[in-house]
């Protein structure tokens, strides 16, 4: 175990304001942040506590697995809500479509938490989250979800470093998110596109990008990758390779990000 971990006084107020909750259900993901915060409420609270997972058309099955396998390790108790459908809702990805989707997702873990007997719903909102266009987060506070680490003021910085000092095989995990961050707004959600970017993001995890995102601009899909990572795509036959696996996926064009992956680079056209 790493002994360099300096936050233990913060790590102490987290778990305190959990257990003042007494009883829990964490919106479980499998990230950085839902894993630390289901492994700190686990250590709170025991037997009283649980991690729900959402199985959606949203979610690459890879994660779903890999929550499953996270929740055994921690030793959480877990359950998995399966979601069938596109939402009617946000089926043309419009600007809120964050908050609109959260708003039944949520919905749907806090009445599977309440029948299953836990009073409260967690996620893992930290303070980096106010830095962002974060519409899911209005979303969250009407339905009164709590974000422990938000109020405690837990950076992403502080969730890795402690996530490694509990011996947490996320701490260096790169972040994700739901599979319709790769599509723009105001363009039609389908199951065949979330399909491909899917493909296509194993395909380039497998090739060792593993922070990578593949937006999918209609028939073109626009690949980022780290931009410490960049130089490894200066090879022909590499790219070559990805050009012809990601066409077979579905996309007629594929191109690359010059600038690197960044963080909702698909927000920065919100309120243009």
């Amino acid at each position: 175990m790493n002994t360099t971990f300096g936050n233990q006084s913060k790590y102490k107020k987290l778990t305190d304001s959990i257990k003042e909750l007494k009883s829990v259900a964490v919106a479980f993901s499998g990230g950085v942040d839902s894993t630390f915060l289901a492994y700190a409420a686990h250590k709170a609270l025991g037997e009283n506590a649980l991690a729900i997972t959402v199985d959606s058309p949203y979610i690459p099955r890879w994660e779903i697995e890999e929550a499953k396998e996270l929740a055994k390790s921690i030793g959480i108790r877990h359950e998995i809500i399966v979601v069938e459908d596109i939402n009617e809702a946000i089926i043309n990805n419009p600007s809120d479509r964050c908050y609109l989707c959260k708003k039944v997702i949520f919905k749907t873990i806090q009445e599977t938490a309440k029948s299953l007997g836990f009073e409260y719903v967690m996620d893992g909102s930290n303070y980096d989250d106010t830095k962002d266009y974060r519409p899911g987060m209005v979303a969250l506070q009407e339905l009164d979800v709590k974000s422990p680490l938000l109020v405690t003021k837990w950076t992403k910085d502080d969730i890795r470093k402690a996530s490694k000092y509990f011996g947490l095989e996320t701490h260096d995990k790169p972040a994700y998110a739901c599979l319709l961050t790769r599509i723009p707004y105001n363009q039609l959600i389908t199951r065949e596109d979330l399909e491909k970017i899917e493909k296509s993001e194993v395909f380039m995890m497998s090739i060792e990008f593993r922070a990578v995102r593949v937006r999918c601009h209609g028939d073109l899909a626009r690949i980022e990758v780290a931009r410490e990572d960049r130089k490894k795509l200066f090879d022909e036959d590499l790219l070559d390779n990805i050009s012809d696996t990601i066409k077979s996926y579905g996309f007629t064009y594929v191109t690359i990000e010059a600038s690197g992956y960044k963080m909702g680079s698909l927000n920065q056209d919100i309120g243009k």
